[in-house]
């Protein structure tokens, strides 16, 4: 009681007084624009009309099927959601990880496996000294930590950077994708725990898919089963 008193609880957002710790005030989550109702089963995007829990994809995932099997996401990359993913990954503010992994879990739901290894987007490791910590692995981490009934395998160092690739801001599709061929690997001690589980991989933002498409090529090539992918947030989809 006495610690509450000298550190009241303060939003995620805005560091205005809350109720409890680790949540956002009113405006700020009237303002963080969480995904809902009917999904892409493929990369999560938000769609409309439907059903809740029916089954559906968009239009580029029908156009390019995604390499992975399910996607998901929990909010879009717009308002307070581009803000709280800016500051976990810019702004060392790891205390966004917890209620974030929260949410991803309640969308990833459907994605859930028995005994998957739950494994993070890698940085290259001049970029992770740089940065002093990798946002996605402190996502994953937190997700295998609220999958334990689930003996989820918490491998957030699966996947290994192999080269460090220029800046994917501003890159279409097909630049994107090119740009990450051949840079993401399954690390080799950990190729013999992959063989034939589910993988679930951990990043913090969708775009093109292109980071996870090279993540997940490596899973499939070095013999895991079915891979799934979860963002934080998903950058929305040109109309």
């Amino acid at each position: 009681m006495t610690m509450r008193l000298i550190y009241p609880p303060r939003c995620l957002g805005c560091g205005g007084l809350v109720e409890s710790d680790f949540g956002l005030c009113a405006a700020c989550w009237s303002d963080t624009p969480f995904i809902g109702g009917v999904v892409c089963d493929g990369c999560g995007a938000p769609l409309p009309g439907g059903q809740r829990g029916e089954t559906a994809h968009c239009d580029d995932c029908l156009r390019y099927p995604p390499v992975w099997a399910r996607g998901r996401a929990a909010m879009m990359y717009a308002g307070q959601g581009r803000k709280l993913v800016m500051a976990l990954k810019h702004g060392d503010r790891h205390d966004i990880a917890a209620p974030a992994a929260d949410w991803m879990v309640e969308a990833a739901e459907p994605l859930i496996e028995a005994g998957m290894i739950v494994a993070a987007i890698p940085l290259h490791w001049r970029r992770r000294v740089k940065r002093g910590y990798n946002q996605s692995a402190l996502l994953s981490r937190a997700i295998a930590k609220r999958l334990k009934r689930f003996d989820v395998i918490d491998q957030p160092d699966l996947l290994q950077r192999l080269k460090r690739t220029d800046s994917l801001e501003g890159k279409g599709r097909e630049e994107r994708h090119a740009i990450l061929c051949d840079a993401i690997s399954v690390t080799p001690r950990h190729i013999a725990k992959l063989q034939g589980r589910p993988v679930l991989i951990v990043d913090d933002v969708m775009t093109s898919g292109a980071t996870f498409s090279a993540a997940s090529i490596a899973c499939i090539a070095a013999g895991a089963g079915s891979v799934s992918v979860l963002a934080l947030a998903r950058v929305g989809k040109a109309s």
